[in-house]
């Protein structure tokens, strides 16, 4: 097949520094490198993964030797590596990235910071997640600008490298919203490819998109424009995008065709659905890590009925809003106390940003405030688990009784894909409405709306009443649609759109 170039923000492969200077490599967390690597190959030890990501990805054999990953330095050992390697070229300076053709762009440590903590973080999806206190925020003044001066250099570095690496006629697929400008700026630079851009994150409505400033925002969509292909999650955030589109001047969008023409150039729209690869997750929960750890699970919580959630403590989780549902069963439902323990996956998340620090310790006090009123010394209502731990996250989507999903919103979260595969006896799935899953899961989750924190409460305390065998019929139909479309097909379907 022709060359195959990935870029991405995180790469497949990530370092840390001994004190005595040595680099040690290990695989990359995150749901983005788990879809990829299944195409452009991993290492073979997965190393630190995230609660978020569908773990069968680490079990794929090669990559194709036409497939090129491009990806940002992420920490000062990250650059050391790319410094010590042939033009960043990871898996030529003897480093086992597990057959991946991996290139780690060193990029200056305030341009990536500012594009990616100020921008991309703070900014784009703030503005997708709709997550702004808007009587406060956002704030765009001089330094606001600064910043976006930085993420237009970031994604100028993407742009040079991935045209400088192409082949005639390559293609380019250009992943989330970090690279939002990358599109545009390689076509410009090698009209020749075809590219496609994928957004991971919801896509917001026009009027909360408008929250940018007008000429950044019209940068974004002229950047995602410069594609040939553009790729959503669900049919909602592409029909966001599209609505945002039409607000273009200029710019004509052909809602039946699902094209949007800008400057004498066509962007198909596309939805791209991202399920679990079922026989690699379930090899992967079987190993004797995982086993141990349910092991050990199961002694600690005995045979009381258990709730799972697994997030990092990222904003649009809603994991306080969890917890508060949780407490408010307990009050109305006393009947539960000692019956039912909730064991919450509350990985740190961008501790960088003031905001998810207070929310990190907002996530504390709620869950001291549960255990605290309600724990007795025979019985813990609450378990909040915030190391992380890949194995322990296997392990309790298999004893999980009810798993409970309630972002504000999502681009998938696919959580509560993973969740229903590795059940044993069946799980019932509490699901946010505002989840992108939730567009394939529906029908058989119970759905709740995540800021009503009454309503979730309320549906916790049906799930644990639900009957096994409808559990676990509910399951298997989860199961079924979670991985109907598998990471390998969710990218090579972004691949065949350039066709």
């Amino acid at each position: 097949m022709s060359q195959v170039l990935v870029a991405s923000n995180r790469g497949p492969v990530s370092f840390s520094l001994s004190e005595d200077g040595a680099l040690a490599m290990r695989r990359g967390g995150g749901g983005l490198v788990s879809g990829l690597a299944a195409v452009t190959g991993a290492p073979r030890d997965p190393g630190p993964l995230r609660p978020s990501e569908p773990a069968g990805a680490s079990a794929q054999s090669g990559p194709s030797p036409d497939v090129l990953w491009v990806c940002a330095s992420l920490s000062e050992a990250d650059r050391t590596a790319a410094r010590r390697s042939p033009d960043g070229r990871i898996d030529q300076a003897g480093y086992d990235t597990g057959g991946a053709a991996v290139r780690m762009l060193d990029i200056p440590e305030a341009t990536f910071q500012r594009a990616y903590n100020a921008v991309a973080n703070s900014t784009l999806w703030f503005v997708h997640h709709l997550l702004y206190d808007t009587p406060r925020s956002p704030h765009f003044d001089a330094r606001a600008r600064r910043d976006w001066q930085s993420y237009e250099a970031y994604n100028a570095a993407f742009a040079d490298a991935l045209a400088r690496d192409a082949s005639q006629g390559a293609k380019a697929a250009i992943q989330d919203y970090h690279l939002s400008l990358a599109p545009r700026m390689l076509r410009d630079r090698r009209p020749d490819l075809r590219i496609v851009h994928f957004s991971h994150t919801p896509w917001a409505p026009p009027e909360y998109y408008g929250l940018l400033p007008d000429d950044i925002g019209r940068q974004i969509l002229l950047g995602i424009l410069g594609a040939d292909h553009a790729g959503f999650l669900t049919e909602r955030w592409a029909l966001a995008f599209l609505d945002c589109c039409e607000l273009l001047p200029g710019v004509r969008v052909d809602r039946v065709a699902r094209t949007v023409t800008c400057a004498g150039h066509t962007t198909r729209v596309g939805v791209h659905g991202l399920g679990v690869d079922e026989t690699a997750l379930r090899k992967r929960a079987a190993q004797q890590d995982v086993v141990e750890r349910a092991r050990a699970l199961r002694e600690q919580v005995g045979d009381r009925q258990l709730i799972v959630r697994i997030d990092r403590t990222e904003l649009s989780k809603n994991i306080v809003r969890g917890l508060a549902a949780y407490r408010e069963m307990l009050v109305n439902h006393p009947e539960w106390r000692g019956r039912v323990v909730h064991l919450a996956f509350a990985y740190p998340s961008r501790y960088d940003l003031p905001e998810y620090r207070e929310y990190t310790a907002a996530v504390q006090r709620m869950a001291e405030q549960i255990t605290d009123e309600f724990g007795t010394a025979d019985w813990d209502p609450l378990i909040v688990q915030v190391n992380d731990d890949y194995p322990r996250s296997l392990a309790a989507y298999g004893l999980a009784d009810v798993l409970l999903v309630n972002p504000i919103r999502d681009g998938m979260n696919l959580v509560a894909k993973e969740g229903p595969v590795l059940s044993e006896q069946g799980c019932a799935l509490v699901l946010s409405r505002e989840a992108g899953a939730a567009s394939e899961l529906s029908e058989d989750a119970l759905m709740v709306n995540p800021f009503d924190v009454s309503q979730t409460a309320e549906t916790l305390h049906q799930a644990l009443l639900m009957p096994r065998t409808e559990r676990a019929e509910r399951c298997a139909r989860l199961t079924a649609a979670a991985t109907a479309l598998p990471p390998q097909r969710w990218f090579a379907d972004q691949l065949a759109a350039l066709d």
